[in-house]
């Protein structure tokens, strides 16, 4: 199996992508692709690629994976900015330029999003008619999340105040507010009180040697949470996703909500076809790159792929 760093237009710039091959993959004949969309926060060469991204290759398929527009490697401006909009429209654009590859059956493209880029899969999916089959992992709405906030009352409005205060500083010349994700570390995270099973993996796995990737620099531009918060990902899912989707969550339930959007996505969804799995013991970022959690994870997803593409 090999793989070639490309590049793709999403509007008047270039989306960084990694396409990876079969083994014995031959340019003369036709494939079937696979669509792999990151985390909030993350970056191609984490999970979406260089774990998903990566078995699904060597089970047969070409696989690309992507960085958001204003993230990574992929150009965009302002910089660490997380848009919704933009960020479905990714997904249209790969869309595009897949089917510019001749080795690429155009009939025959699938999606997978891993937590929030899962949200976005299936966002995408319900309007961009050539993804086939969908799969979420961990799949999040990330509007919902933000609208939570910290869940106490008003957080949304406040945050939404405190967003619209920044706008006017940075319209009167004021730099702009660049914040991040999550703590930058345990000791970060300990002595803000946060002790949620998935803000301290969300550490764990972006912030050490574990996960952690120059291209995911745990940056966010702070006014971009405006547009988050009238997001829903799931919106219109009962009329519009009706493609073949596979569902996988793990049972260690936190605050980031995986658990419980997989079941509202699972039972709203039009599909027909529709399938939820439970990885037994696994919390969110096992199913980010642990191999048992993973493994089980992709002894699903590969033959519900190979079925419906």
């Amino acid at each position: 199996m090999s793989e070639q760093k490309v590049t793709f237009k999403n509007r008047n710039w270039e989306v960084s992508a990694i396409l990876q091959f079969p083994e014995n993959f031959d340019a003369s004949k036709k494939y079937p692709v696979i669509v792999c969309a990151h985390p909030i926060s993350s970056c191609k060469e984490q999970t979406s690629g260089h774990i998903y991204g990566k078995k699904l290759a060597e089970a047969g398929f070409i696989t690309l994976a992507f960085d958001a527009s204003c993230q990574g490697e992929s150009g965009g401006e302002p910089r660490y900015l997380e848009d919704p909009a933009l960020r479905v429209e990714d997904f249209r654009c790969a869309a595009d330029y897949l089917t510019t590859l001749d080795y690429v059956d155009e009939n025959r493209i699938g999606v997978l999003g891993v937590c929030g880029g899962g949200g976005y899969a299936a966002n995408a999916a319900m309007t961009e008619r050539r993804f086939k089959a969908v799969v979420t992992v961990v799949g999040a709405n990330y509007g919902r999340l933000m609208r939570e906030g910290d869940y106490t009352a008003g957080a949304a409005i406040r945050t939404l105040e405190a967003v619209a205060a920044q706008r006017t500083a940075q319209a009167r010349g004021a730099e702009p507010l660049i914040t991040v994700y999550a703590p930058n570390s345990h000791e970060e995270r300990l002595a803000a009180g946060m002790t949620d099973i998935d803000v301290e993996e969300a550490v764990e796995y972006y912030r050490t040697p574990r996960g952690e990737n120059p291209n995911s620099p745990n940056r966010l531009r702070f006014d971009s949470l405006d547009k988050a918060m009238a997001f829903d990902a799931f919106h219109l899912a009962d009329h519009l996703l009706t493609q073949p989707l596979m569902i996988i969550i793990g049972d260690k339930v936190g605050a980031f909500g995986s658990y419980r959007d997989g079941y509202e996505l699972f039972n709203k969804a039009a599909s027909t076809k529709k399938y939820l799995h439970v990885v037994k013991g696994a919390s969110h970022y096992d199913l980010y790159d642990q191999p048992q959690a993973t493994g089980e994870a992709l002894e699903h997803i590969i033959p519900f792929f190979k079925e419906n593409l």
